[in-house]
This record gives C-alpha cells, sequence and structure tokens, in this order.
C-alpha cells in the first residue's frame, strides 16, 4: 500500500538522514587473510617481532580488536637499517627514470585498491569514511604521482644534491596513510631508502601499503615498517646508520628528538603542533566563513595539526557569526565513521578523550562559556560532541594549548592591527585561515601572520605541489612542493668537509698585555655595534686580540648576555629593513661594497698582519669579500619564491620571507670573507642580524663598523657583539626572539647550540666542526645559504565560484 501524502510530506519536511553503511568486507578478508596478526614489513616480507612482543590495535568506534601488531625492539630496527642500507646502492643506481616508474607505479596501485585503503583507515582510526574515502586517498596517490616527476627531474632540478641515504621517518595517528605518503614519496624520489614507524593506534593502513608496494615491484629493502610505541621511534632516531629522521607529531616529543640528534650531523625535519587561528572579518562571507569552520575544526574530529581552532571574530560581526555557527553545529551528525552521512567520526582512543575532556573542563574553570549542541552520541566507542568555548581571552589554557579535538575557541577584535597580533599570540605558527572579500585586506593580513600556510577565504588545502610546514614551535622544513625535496637532499660537496683544525690557546681576557718592541700603541679597544652605534660592553671588560707572531693587535670589547639582549632589541626594533624592498636592499649591498673597496688596502694589511698571510693573501680576502657582497647584491631582487597551480581554481604563492632576527657566530677561519659572506646572504632577503664575529680575529669586523657607518644600512639591521663564541652562541641559543641561528665552532660547542636551540624551536645551522672553504663558492655562496635565511609561507587564494 503506498505512503500517505502526508507522511511523504512530513519525511520531505524532516529530511531525516538514514544510514548509509560502507561495506567492511573487502577489509575484514585482508585482515583475516593475514589472521589478523601483524609482523614488521623488512626487506620485501612481513617478519615477526624478534622480541615476540605484540600489541593489539582498535576500532575507536566499538573500542573492538582488529588486529595484533608487532612491538619493535633494537633488533627489529637493526634488521630493518640493515635491510635499507642493503638496499641502497642498487636504488640509487636506478637512476631518476627508473625510481619514477615506481613511483608511478605505487599511486597507481594506491588509486586501484582506493575503497579498501578508505575502509582500513576508517575502521583503525575512526575518521568518517567520506573523509577517507574523498580527501586522504586521493592525496595520497596525488603524493605519489607527484614525486614521479620529482624523480625524473631530480638532476636536472637539484644539481649538486645527493640523497641523504638511509631515513627514519616516525608518523602521527591523525593520518596515517596521508602523512606515510608526504613521508616517503619526496624521500624514494629524491633516492634514499626508508624505515618507518606508524604510530602505534594506526598502524594497519601503513601494513596495507606495505604488502601494496611489494605487489608493485618495489625492490626488498627499499620501504620498511617497523611497528611499535615510542621507544621503537627513539631506536629509530638514536640508530647511528640513520642519516636524517623525520618526525610528524606533538612538539614536546619533537623536543626531545632535536636534543637527541644534537650533535649527530643528521637532518632532521620536524612537522608539530599548531594552534591555527581563523580570522572572520566584517566584510566576510560569513554563511561561506561557516562552512569553512566546519572544515577547519570539525574536520577528523579537529585532531589535526593545523586545525583553525581559534576563531578571531571582528566584534561588528561576532553575535550574527556566533549564532550561525552555532545553528550549524546543531546540524552536524556525530556517529559511526562507516556511514557515509556522518559529520564527525570517533576519537582516536580514551586517552585523547579524557585529555580533550579535560582540557574543557579546565576552559570552563577558568571562566569560559561552554556550548554543545542537543546531538545524541553514541553508547559504545570514543565520540565527544562538536564544542565551542566562548568569553575566553589569551590567558585561557585552552586559547594558548593545542586541544587536538573538537572544540573551538572564540574570541573578537576590532582593528586588523589587533586581529594580527591575537594570531601571532602563540608560540606555534603552523597554518592560517583569513576570511574577507576584500582582497586588499587579505593580502595584506596573510604575510604578516607568523604561519607557514595562510589560507584565503579557504581551509584545510593541501597539494603535493605545495610546500607544508611551520614556524617556531610548529617545528621547521617543508613537506611537498620543491622544499619537501630539498629536505631529502644535501649538498654534494659536503661530504669533502674534514675536522676544523684546533683553535688556539685561548686569549686573555682584561690585560692588554706587551705590545710590540719598541712601540708605543695609542690605546683602542674596539667597542660593540648595537643600533647603528659603538657602545661599550655591559661588563666593562675587553679581550686581547695578538696576531700570529703573538703580538698585540689590538683589544675588543668582552660581551655578555646583556649586550647580546640589547642587540636582540636593536634587531626587533629595525623592521624597516624587513619591510624594505628587494631592489633597496640590494642597492645597500652594492654601496657596502663600494666603500669597503676604497679601504681594500687597509684590510688586506690588517689581515696579512692577523693570519700570517703575505698582502697579496690579504688581497685575495678582500677581493673574495667584495664578490660575496655583489653576488648576494644580485640575489637580494632575484630569490624570491613560486606560484604554484594546485588542482583547484585558485593559485598557491610560495613566498620567501625572511627568517626574521638571525644570530651569527662566524669561524676563525677566514674572518673577514666568512663574517661578510654569512651577513651579506643573511641581509639580502630581508633579515636583522646579531653577529658574533671570529673570536680569535675580530678586528677585520671591528674594522668594518666604518664602512657600515657610511652606508645606508639602518640602525639595527646588522649588530655586532664581541666576545667568547661559545658563551655569546648560548645566549643566541636560548633567546626566545632569536628565531634562527648559525653557528660555526667546535663539534662538541656546535651540539650543545642544537640542544639549547630545541627548548624554543630555534631553526640551527651548524658547522659540526668541520671546516668550510670560504674561497669556494660551492661551498658558501650558493642557494643552500640563502635557503637557509628565508622560510617559506604558501598563501592559498582561490578565485571565482569553486563548481
Amino acid at each position: 500500500m503506498a505512503e500517505p501524502m502526508s507522511d511523504l510530506v512530513e519525511r520531505y519536511r524532516r529530511m531525516d538522514y538514514g544510514p548509509a553503511p560502507e561495506s567492511t568486507a573487502a577489509a575484514e578478508a585482508w585482515l583475516d587473510r593475514h589472521e589478523r596478526r601483524f609482523g614488521h614489513y623488512i626487506a620485501g616480507r612481513f617478519v615477526p617481532p624478534a622480541g615476540g612482543a605484540w600489541f593489539t590495535s582498535y576500532n575507536p568506534a566499538h573500542r573492538t580488536p582488529l588486529a595484533e601488531i608487532a612491538a619493535g625492539d633494537a633488533a627489529d630496527v637493526e634488521q630493518a637499517v640493515s635491510a635499507a642500507d642493503e638496499a641502497l646502492p642498487a636504488w640509487q643506481a636506478l637512476g631518476g627514470h627508473g625510481r619514477a616508474r615506481h613511483l608511478y607505479a605505487l599511486a597507481r596501485l594506491v588509486q586501484k585498491h582506493s575503497r579498501l585503503l578508505a575502509v582500513v583507515e576508517t575502521l583503525d582510526n575512526g575518521k568518517p569514511i567520506r573523509e577517507t574515502r574523498d580527501i586522504d586517498v586521493p592525496l595520497v596517490a596525488r603524493h605519489f604521482y607527484h614525486h614521479a616527476g620529482w624523480a625524473g627531474l631530480c638532476g636536472e632540478c637539484f644539481p649538486g644534491r645527493v640523497p641523504w641515504g638511509v631515513c627514519g621517518q616516525i608518523i602521527p595517528w591523525n593520518f596515517p596513510l596521508l602523512m606515510l605518503a608526504w613521508k616517503i614519496a619526496p624521500a624514494l624520489a629524491a633516492g634514499n631508502t626508508v624505515v618507518l614507524k606508524p604510530a602505534e593506534y594506526t598502524s594497519l593502513s601503513a601494513l596495507l601499503f606495505a604488502e601494496l608496494a611489494g605487489q608493485a615491484g618495489l625492490p626488498p629493502g627499499v620501504l620498511n615498517l617497523v611497528t611499535g610505541d615510542g621507544q621503537t621511534g627513539e631506536l629509530i632516531v638514536d640508530h647511528p646508520r640513520i642519516a636524517k629522521i623525520a618526525f610528524t607529531g606533538s612538539t614536546e616529543v619533537g623536543k626531545r628528538i632535536r636534543r637527541r640528534l644534537a650533535g649527530s650531523g643528521k637532518g632532521l625535519t620536524l612537522e608539530l603542533g599548531g594552534k591555527s587561528p581563523f580570522i572572520v572579518f566584517d566584510d566576510a562571507d560569513l554563511d561561506g566563513a561557516v562552512e569553512g569552520l566546519v572544515d577547519a575544526i570539525w574536520f577528523n574530529q579537529g585532531q589535526v595539526c593545523c586545525a583553525g581552532s581559534r576563531l578571531l571574530m571582528h566584534e561588528g560581526i561576532a553575535e550574527r557569526l556566533i549564532a550561525k555557527v552555532k545553528a550549524r553545529m546543531g546540524k552536524l551528525r556525530v556517529g559511526e565513521p562507516l556511514d557515509k552521512c556522518i559529520d564527525i567520526g570517533a576519537i582516536v582512543d580514551p586517552v585523547q578523550t579524557r585529555r580533550i575532556a579535560d582540557l574543557v573542563a579546565r576552559g570552563v574553570a577558568e571562566g569560559a562559556t561552554l556550548w554543545q549542541p542537543d546531538c545524541a552520541l553514541p553508547a559504545a566507542g570514543e565520540f565527544y560532541p562538536p564544542t565551542l568555548l566562548t568569553e575566553v581571552s589569551p590567558a585561557h589554557t585552552v586559547v594558548r594549548e593545542e586541544i587536538f579535538g573538537p572544540v573551538l575557541v572564540a574570541m573578537t577584535f576590532r582593528t586588523v592591527h589587533e586581529a594580527i597580533e591575537l594570531a601571532n599570540n602563540t608560540p606555534y605558527g603552523l597554518a592560517a585561515s583569513v576570511w574577507s572579500e576584500d582582497l586588499n585586506r587579505a593580502l595584506e593580513v596573510a604575510p604578516a601572520l607568523q604561519a607557514g600556510v595562510v589560507w584565503l577565504n579557504s581551509t584545510n588545502l593541501f597539494d603535493a605541489a605545495a610546500g607544508f610546514g611551520g614556524y617556531r614551535e610548529s617545528g621547521f622544513g617543508r613537506e611537498g612542493g620543491r622544499e619537501g625535496m630539498l629536505a631529502y637532499l644535501k649538498p654534494a660537496w659536503q661530504a669533502r668537509l674534514r675536522p676544523a683544525p684546533p683553535s688556539p690557546p685561548p686569549h686573555e681576557a682584561g690585560g692588554a698585555g706587551p705590545a710590540a718592541a719598541g712601540i708605543v700603541a695609542i690605546d683602542r679597544t674596539a667597542k660593540h655595534y648595537i643600533a647603528g652605534r659603538q657602545v661599550r660592553p655591559d661588563g666593562g671588560n675587553s679581550l686581547t686580540i695578538r696576531d700570529r707572531a703573538g703580538r698585540l693587535a689590538g683589544e675588543v670589547a668582552l660581551g655578555n648576555y646583556k649586550d647580546i639582549r640589547n642587540a636582540v632589541e636593536a634587531a626587533a626594533a629595525a623592521t624597516g629593513w624587513r619591510r624594505s624592498s628587494a631592489h633597496q636592499r640590494a642597492q645597500v649591498l652594492y654601496f657596502l661594497a663600494e666603500n669597503l673597496d676604497a679601504r681594500r688596502t687597509e684590510f688586506a694589511a690588517r689581515l696579512a698582519r692577523l693570519t700570517a698571510r703575505d698582502t697579496a693573501g690579504g688581497e685575495r680576502e678582500v677581493d673574495a669579500a667584495l664578490e660575496r657582497l655583489f653576488r648576494f647584491a644580485g640575489w637580494a631582487d632575484k630569490f624570491d619564491g613560486r606560484v604554484h597551480s594546485p588542482p583547484l581554481r585558485g593559485v598557491t604563492l610560495a613566498m620567501n620571507e625572511p627568517v626574521g632576527i638571525l644570530g651569527i657566530v662566524c669561524p676563525d677561519e677566514a674572518p673577514l670573507l666568512a663574517f661578510i659572506t654569512l651577513c651579506a646572504a643573511a641581509l639580502a632577503l630581508g633579515n636583522r642580524l646579531v653577529v658574533v664575529p671570529s673570536e680569535r680575529c675580530p678586528l677585520p669586523a671591528t674594522d668594518f663598523y666604518q664602512v657600515i657607518e657610511t652606508s645606508d644600512l639602518p640602525a639595527g639591521a646588522l649588530n655586532i657583539v664581541t666576545g667568547q663564541r661559545a658563551e655569546l652562541g648560548l645566549v643566541l641559543a636560548r633567546h626566545a626572539a632569536v628565531e634562527a641561528l648559525w653557528y660555526h665552532g667546535p663539534a662538541e660547542e656546535c651540539a650543545a647550540i642544537e640542544r639549547e636551540a630545541a627548548d624554543n624551536m630555534k631553526r640551527t645551522w651548524t658547522s659540526g666542526g668541520l671546516a668550510f672553504d670560504w674561497f669556494d663558492p660551492e661551498q658558501t655562496a650558493g642557494e643552500d645559504l640563502l635557503n637557509r635565511a628565508v622560510e617559506v609561507k604558501n598563501i592559498w587564494i582561490p578565485y571565482g565560484d569553486q563548481v
């Protein structure tokens, strides 16, 4: 009998969702085929754990067991590294085209098994099937296709660079398969082999991928998976034959990894936590912004490092926007992740559910107002409702800490400047969203945000061609695009470096000592150069400088932590240098070269005496320094980023931005040339500098004060503090306002610098006790130095109606 018309009208009016379950038959069959027990994947086959330990992987939506997973120990990691080591020569000998064919085959296998991969991912992780099916798996295939292209072009596009070797990779549980692709694809394209540890909670999709890689014919040992917990990850980090580590996860663990690797010489990239702002201006399309907000914070249950968890609203539209947000939250469906009509799935584990609940409770205790829609949660499994916290301030815990759950905190602002200040008021710097119909305003705000990715009128857009990564405590390095490939390649000339010769005995502090026989010198002590002025040292002490014959050459100020503090403050105030055009910066560097050339004879004679060279040797160093000033002046307006064309209607601007306040500790060898090289490269790209010149031979740098004073370099752009390298370097490493540090010195000092910099996740480049040839432009005047002087920010700009 036909349904009465009134019932049909009522059903149409309610528009209730019916269940739309995704079949798990293929995934269950795959698990059963392996008898629901998975060993490590090493040298092309599954092997049981050496220690015989296993752990259980659960379906978080039901808390039912899925499979037993091998728990890796030192013997397992050793076996995997040995397999990767053994496979490395043949994989590199295969060449770019051969590796490209393998990556293409992996992309095709991902597409052919896309539904199985999506279901396994949802079963193991708890995210909605719509997300794994429509976002995660297609992006995985896209990354392998994209990097198949890089593999074939690697030698042409990255000349003079070679793969690191065996790479250790550790990935998180929130995007298990996608993070695997982000790590493996560029590593293999560059010619590395891999030992990867999936997250303890979510290993199954990685194991399925490994099986598919074997089916695709990937040579045994090129890809190895060792499963386990954090201790297994530590064994990978510490293994002496692993040349590079790539980690995605929490900031705290990232800091621990960085401390463990200090002084090891290993490559390291870290993609860590975030507390991303979602900024809505009063001219924004509010309905579009609300839909963007759903993707920003309730995508993957908010378990996203770049989740837009801080809503910043212009106060004039706050009331209307909050009402729209609440109405939209009321329509979000929480439940079975395999139901294709579900918006919010399961939290990955009870530990994470408790953490979310505890942080929300703390927010309420600190004065926040809690709002949650009246939505039914499943009786079993790990679920948490979409949550809104208002009446919060920047000091609230929920505003400062990464919650990693479906929790949004909302604040208001009055001006553009205040919006930028609130957005940057965080130790993180991973991503941001800006919503405004005024393109001028949006493009004004985007460069001012301290974040590696900025989406305009959009959010959570990703593509293999566009780099992804953060600033500050969100880590360093990029994944995807050209920058992501660079992370898996190193300059070939590094293999030619040899240990630097031992430093001479320390200079004495506080006394001049005897001058050369028969000479009565007029006392002159070189001061620091801070904020455009020569200033006396805070401690009132000096350091005696002698030439190679042991004769008194002069004295310089003995700097301390207060002098560094004053220099950093001067650099922070010199914001005009960062805002100046590339053309202006180039002109200043050319002017510095012009004024140095006018004093060429004087500098050459000083160098000849201090470094035991003849006059010709001194002239050679001055001429090389002049060439570097010209070279980096030339680069100033040419090292300018790229425009990517991702698969959407829009563009992505990969902008090279200055790192910010950069500390530089110079080597003793080639004291003028090294000082000029490092300063010129950093200044050309808009950085502001605090420089410690050569401890043994600082006088060429202090003589350079007069060159600076007769040029147009703004006060505070270049600050020079003389003194003892190790002491001042540690002060720079600990200073929170110093955003990067270049350090040249003995290996043990470099290790100490890297450990100290881990606390605030400062970017560092250290010599590791190796001696650079400062006259070799390949080593010290190439793009590698320029890459170290910039952060790459990707700004996504959709345009038109996205149909």
